[in-house]
């Protein structure tokens, strides 16, 4: 083991002077010797580089310890530091491998043999580690591999020793820098640098290699339990808890979206004033916000209840913060309120935040209110058949862009936000499920909203692609005809009935009425050219969201074959005749959105 760092790396050696070295009674409690702490640390770095060489994590015999120990030590006393400093921190027998430390393991191919050749931790430590971002989500990783190297043999008081393999692996094998790079020997091996020496390196220095003298099977069965739990208390604070005097966002780990304070959201949307609330969505309240550094963004404000406990919320989040294409609106952070500090109503919620889409939603320019005092321009052609090809886009990289497939389950206008440009971005995946049963999924949770429904899925809780294609269908067909999903009847007319769009429009085209379908203000719009093919892309358009909102599941394409039919690349099929239209479902509160309605028995 070649311990030349020792002299090159500008550690912090103040603690392990001799007017400041105060041995321990036992050479077990390390954990409580400042200098024993950063000698683990400096120690661990030679073990990182051995495990590189030789694919052992510790060393092979009891003899070898002793002779680098020796030579550990004799580093540290051409630094003038006390020749005792290693026989008063460590016990040679603790660096020696055997099998019982951590789930069997003893060398890298021991540790393919248990995890597989590569985890989101390979990645996640692979880069940089003085960019706390980066670190944050290493340690975020390998805190999940420890705890699945814990599960392997389901002990719990193997905890420490394995998030300490974790550290050498990084350090060792993943991270391209190396043990002896500063940023990974801060990081991972929390070693306290000169020019960094402060309060947030002093918290982190207590942490990790106080691991290294619980590795002895034989010493440690008293304590090990105790300083795991102490461990992850402390490391999870650092990760978490943001210090004063630092910026107080931070990104998540593998996402690139920033854990919030709800201090911070409270003071960008000033307490959640109303003169910030944009609009009240199916699942929560959204919020005008303005952050420290002038970006504007929106403040989802979800009810605790929408989840089912936390696992889900972070689940969710995890889903939709991978999420990156320029047609769905990203994720920028969260919150989630906990603790006793923080009243009732602050821990009732869930918070998410978003880019801000200065031009709202659809819903606002194709059904502006008649009391709204902005009242909108009618969307000219070109707008129109950019949205529609936009959110063509954004279900295209739901459905085939990521794996497994995510399904949104509630496209409709009001979940079709407009950036500066007018460009069309896909929100709002409260819903969005992923596709981890196959083909299909049959649920009894069946949520959505009226008119957007695919028939197959509000009657018998079927979700498929197709179901999105449906509801991507019945958005193209409000677009071009300027007529909503669900046309209810006024409450002074009993006698009239609710109307889908879908089937008026088929109504219109069988008969061969295909121009009296269109919206009147695209053939009156500015930008619209008689001569040109205009009008025929229009009735293209018409024809692919008609056969998009076929209440037959065969006959609607996939979004890839109706985005090729849209662009023109592909030939749209003679479409299929209409069985008798289904009746409505009855309505129950709200006449537009449910948010669950009975299905059949859930099956697989």
């Amino acid at each position: 083991m070649d311990f030349d760092y020792v002299l090159d790396i500008p550690w912090n050696t103040s603690g392990c002077q001799s007017q400041n070295f105060h041995p321990s009674i036992s050479q077990n409690d390390t954990t409580k010797t400042p200098c024993c702490e950063t000698l683990l640390s400096l120690f661990g770095i030679a073990l990182s580089n051995h495990l590189k060489k030789t694919s052992l994590f510790h060393l092979s015999n009891i003899s070898t310890s002793i002779s680098c120990l020796q030579d550990f030590q004799s580093k540290l006393s051409s630094l003038s530091l006390p020749i005792s400093l290693v026989s008063s921190c460590f016990n040679p027998i603790q660096f020696v491998i055997t099998p019982n430390i951590c789930a069997g393991i003893k060398s890298t191919q021991d540790w393919v043999s248990k995890l597989g050749q590569t985890t989101q931790f390979d990645t996640a430590c692979r880069q940089d580690l003085s960019n706390r971002a980066y670190c944050d989500t290493c340690v975020a990783a390998g805190l999940q591999v420890q705890h699945k190297l814990v599960s392997l043999d389901n002990n719990s008081s193997q905890g420490t020793n394995c998030l300490y393999f974790t550290i050498l692996y990084a350090g060792g094998i993943v991270n391209e820098l190396g043990p002896e790079n500063i940023g990974v020997a801060t990081c991972l091996f929390l070693l306290s640098i000169k020019s960094q020496v402060g309060s947030r390196n002093k918290n982190h220095h207590s942490l990790v290699f106080g691991l290294t003298g619980s590795a002895a099977a034989v010493l440690i069965l008293f304590c090990l339990v105790g300083v795991y739990y102490w461990y992850n208390k402390r490391w999870r604070k650092t990760f978490d808890l943001e210090e004063e005097q630092e910026p107080k966002l931070r990104l998540r780990p593998n996402t690139g979206s920033i854990w919030f304070k709800i201090e911070d959201l409270e003071k960008a949307t000033d307490k959640f004033s109303d003169t910030n609330f944009i609009r009240r969505g199916q699942f929560g309240f959204v919020y005008k916000g303005i952050l420290p550094d002038g970006t504007t963004v929106a403040v989802k404000k979800i009810p605790e209840s929408e989840f089912q406990g936390d696992a889900e919320f972070y689940n969710e989040i995890e889903i939709i913060s991978n999420l990156r294409h320029r047609n769905l609106v990203s994720l920028r952070g969260c919150c989630l309120v906990d603790g006793d500090d923080y009243s009732n109503d602050r821990r009732n919620y869930r918070y998410l935040v978003y880019d801000y889409m200065p031009n709202g939603n659809l819903d606002d320019h194709l059904f502006p209110s008649t009391d709204n005092q902005n009242v909108k321009e009618p969307l000219t052609w070109t707008q129109r058949k950019s949205i529609i090809l936009d959110v063509a886009k954004g279900l295209e990289y739901l459905h085939y862009g990521v794996k497994p497939a995510i399904y949104h389950r509630d496209i409709k206008p009001t979940n079709i936000l407009l950036d500066a440009d007018m460009k069309a971005r896909v929100a709002d995946f409260g819903l969005a499920k992923q596709n981890k049963e196959g083909n299909s999924h049959v649920t009894t949770r069946v949520a959505g909203t009226h008119g957007y429904l695919a028939p197959e899925y509000a009657l018998y809780g079927k979700l498929t692609e197709k179901s999105d294609v449906y509801s991507f269908g019945v958005v193209v067909l409000e677009i071009m005809c300027g007529r909503k999903a669900l046309d209810l009847p006024s409450s002074g007319s009993p006698a009239s009935r609710a109307e889908l769009i879908t089937d008026w429009a088929w109504a219109l085209i069988k008969n061969g009425q295909i121009e009296e379908a269109l919206d009147g203000s695209l053939l009156n719009n500015e930008d619209y050219v008689p001569s040109s093919n205009s009008k025929s892309i229009m009735e293209r358009f018409l024809l692919v969201g008609i056969l998009c909102a076929h209440v037959i599941v065969a006959a609607r394409p996939n979004i890839l074959d109706a985005l090729k039919m849209l662009e023109g690349d592909a030939e749209i099929p003679l479409i299929p005749d209409r069985p008798t239209p289904l009746g409505l479902p009855s309505f129950n509160g709200d006449r537009n959105v449910i948010s669950e309605s009975p299905a059949l028995p859930e099956r697989i």
